[in-house]
């Protein structure tokens, strides 16, 4: 991979603010530590390639998953994990790909089903 692009992604998600939504918490008012599925490069049609597991989010941090895509729409990398600063946004240009991140805070492995 492009150790550009990768540089540039790094860049593009330090820049991004969490929405109050992205935090859960109980009745008592206690924000709860969740776990995230992680996985930090999987090909469309392949298992993960690397950095697979489960990480804990901190407060600050959501369960996160980056989908990148070409500009045709075609899938070209996903990535999950814990991110501190998450936020929900769709069609980043970013060269000559888009990207789109989801953040859940809701349960365990929340970023499974995104």
């Amino acid at each position: 991979m492009d150790k550009f692009l990768v540089l540039g992604l790094l860049f593009l998600l330090c820049h991004f603010r969490t929405l109050p939504a992205s935090f859960s918490s109980n009745e008592n008012g206690v924000i709860k530590i969740i776990q995230c599925r992680m996985c930090h490069l999987q090909f469309p049609g392949e298992k993960c390639s690397r950095g697979r597991g489960i990480c804990t989010a901190t407060m600050k941090e959501a369960c996160a998953v980056g989908k990148i895509f070409r500009l045709d729409g075609t899938p070209w990398l996903t990535f999950r994990g814990c991110l501190k600063n998450c936020a929900n946004v769709r069609n980043i240009k970013w060269s000559i790909y888009s990207v789109n991140f989801q953040c859940c805070r809701g349960y365990d492995l929340c970023n499974d089903q995104l």
